[in-house]
């Protein structure tokens, strides 16, 4: 299916700049699965700076807010050929080991709420690993019911499975958490989804991927209760969300200034994701 999408942010500051960064992870790369045909950023109060990519192979674009700026928007677009292979993106590849992905994190640590939802699941874990993270998805899903206003970016899979709801990004901090509880590497996924008959979206997308001896890396959208398909376009990975959050930004005051007075808050958020051909 290939996929137009058109993401844009506008951010507002208390006050001008004086001198601020965002780092960008908005940039797809083409990899098994996904084709990207054509992808633009384009900045309105800021400058791109450079680009590179990072130990988890994202893409990442470095952008200068532009001094005496307070209003800087950020707009991604661009084509993506996508391709339904269940969720399979293969083998595991870039700079970092299998064993980084099977560690604690701030927002996935373990404790004896995620020790609660895998109990049980050790036994099949070890016999069959593709089961046990679909047998796993069902289980984060009746635990973390999908409910907005509930949790923000901070908030742990610990701390989700306690509210019992949360949003997608929630859902696969406590997959993971519980895949790791068990043995399995796992990493987040930021993204872009497809939704059937709805074009204009909120937000991106979040989700996880397992690693399966022999398939690799595979995703588990537990908040759809599906592995990712031709609807889907991966764009950043890492421990946790933090490691592929969409945009970081970073800014600096003058003597005599807090913190406060250069906090910067989202005006606006517009994402359209639509087909250009039938699935």
């Amino acid at each position: 299916m290939r996929l137009a999408i058109d993401h844009a942010t506008t951010y507002r500051f208390v006050a001008p700049i004086r001198q601020g960064q965002q780092r960008l992870r908005l940039t797809p790369v083409s990899s098994a699965g996904q084709e990207v045909i054509a992808w633009n950023i384009e900045c309105d109060g800021a400058r791109v700076e450079l680009g590179y990519d990072d130990e988890y192979t994202n893409r990442v674009t470095l952008v200068g807010l532009t001094p005496g700026t307070r209003e800087v928007t950020i707009r991604a677009h661009g084509l993506v050929q996508a391709r339904d292979d269940a969720g399979v993106v293969g083998r595991h590849n870039g700079y970092l080991p299998l064993w980084h992905f099977a560690r604690d994190t701030a927002l996935t640590a373990r404790g004896s709420r995620i020790a609660a939802l895998v109990a049980g699941l050790d036994a099949e874990a070890a016999r069959d690993r593709l089961a046990t993270l679909h047998s796993l998805t069902e289980r984060v899903r009746g635990a973390v019911v999908y409910a907005q206003g509930h949790t923000d970016v901070a908030t742990t899979a610990e701390s989700a499975l306690a509210a019992g709801r949360g949003v997608c990004q929630d859902q696969a901090h406590v997959f993971i958490a519980g895949a790791r509880a068990l043995g399995i590497p796992a990493r987040y996924v930021s993204g872009y989804l497809l939704i059937d008959g709805r074009e204009e979206q909120d937000a991106g997308h979040g989700w996880a991927e397992g690693y399966v001896e022999g398939l690799g890396w595979i995703g588990f959208d537990v908040a759809n209760a599906i592995c990712p398909d031709d609807r889907y376009v991966r764009v950043a990975t890492g421990r946790d969300y933090g490691d592929a959050a969409p945009v970081k930004s970073m800014t600096f005051t003058v003597p005599g200034e807090s913190d406060e007075t250069m906090r910067g808050d989202v005006l606006s958020t517009t994402l359209s994701v639509r087909s250009l051909t039938s699935a």
